[in-house]
């Protein structure tokens, strides 16, 4: 399936109607004048100059692959670990990796700019306001399995070629999808390898491959991509650097929707079948039913938590659920 795209001029802005938009988004050329997209159109020897300059010395957890795994980071045959290890190295010491053993995967993840190059943002940026926090991922080929964020995403390829396979929310059941509570880094993930398929062993994958929605990013292009699309992302080129902003569009009292789905599975999952379905219907009726005139008999004085939500209720609540924790 195609993904909508917009080449974006020189006098380009990030608008509400792309950062609400519920559909991925591709944004050409948005960060090109970049002073680190520049250096990559020199050489990948001017990217590493470029990074290290700015470097504050702070080490880093690098994960390293070896030439078997073909650079993606997942797990081995029985699940019992994962496919590859991580040590602690400074940026100099991984690039010098990433670019001296191309066979073998050695990458950077979620890796806060401001804690190793705080002067990276002030030439290098794209979105600024409360919350939009700005991230760095580098590292050699490499492919990371399909997973989903809680928050909207911007993500800026500054270096290398990237390549997004995009799913939309509902394809959960057919990719067939690993440990959550065993990830390679807080995400559970697809066990499917987009790029060879075993369609013996995940035969539902074919439904959605279907509707997989495969974006190339070229150094200086963007993508926006909605809270909870899945995502496969690539790097294609021996040294490859992403800059992206995550943030929510949701009041800061709210905690992460993930801690509600493991209370469900402590709390729901294993019931009597006829408890479980009565608490789907009170969970459908207290949470998922948009009907403000649902709760209108009892005086908004009383609502409490099932009327308009606020930082105090939130604070009741979370208190609440703490304490029958603690039981």
């Amino acid at each position: 399936m195609n993904t909508k795209t917009i080449e974006c001029t020189p006098s380009f802005t990030l608008d509400d109607s792309i950062l609400s938009s519920r559909e991925p988004i591709v944004l050409r050329g948005l960060v090109k004048n970049w002073p680190l997209v520049e250096a990559a159109q020199q050489s990948d020897t001017a990217v590493s100059k470029y990074l290290t300059n700015l470097y504050n010395g702070r080490p880093l957890t690098v994960v390293r692959g070896e030439a078997e795994n073909e650079g993606r980071v997942a797990y081995n045959d029985d699940l019992s670990k994962l496919n590859c290890a991580s040590f602690r190295a400074s940026l100099p010491e991984a690039l010098d990796l990433m670019l001296g053993e191309a066979d073998r995967l050695h990458y950077i993840g979620t890796t806060a700019t401001e804690s190793i190059m705080p002067d990276f943002r002030q030439h290098n940026d794209v979105l600024t306001g409360p919350g939009a926090n700005q991230y760095i991922w580098l590292g050699s080929r490499s492919c990371i399995p399909a997973h989903f964020d809680v928050p909207d995403n911007i993500a800026c390829n500054v270096v290398g070629r990237r390549r997004f396979t995009l799913f939309p929310p509902e394809q959960l059941e057919n990719l067939y999808v690993g440990p959550l509570d065993f990830t390679p880094a807080g995400q559970a993930i697809s066990m499917v390898d987009v790029r060879k398929p075993d369609y013996k062993r995940f035969p539902k994958y074919r439904a959605a491959e279907q509707v997989a929605q495969v974006v190339v990013l070229e150094p200086g292009d963007a993508l926006f991509l909605p809270s909870m699309w899945w995502h496969n992302v690539e790097g294609l080129d021996d040294l490859n650097v992403l800059i992206n902003y995550w943030w929510r569009r949701s009041p800061g009292y709210m905690s992460s929707p993930a801690d509600v789905l493991e209370l469900a599975l402590l709390s729901i999952r294993d019931l009597p079948a006829e408890q479980k379905m009565a608490w789907k219907n009170i969970i459908d009726y207290y949470v998922f039913n948009d009907n403000k005139e649902t709760f209108a008999h009892i005086p908004k004085s009383a609502q409490g938590s099932v009327g308009k939500m606020d930082d105090t209720i939130a604070r009741k609540i979370v208190a609440k659920v703490l304490s029958r924790l603690n039981r």
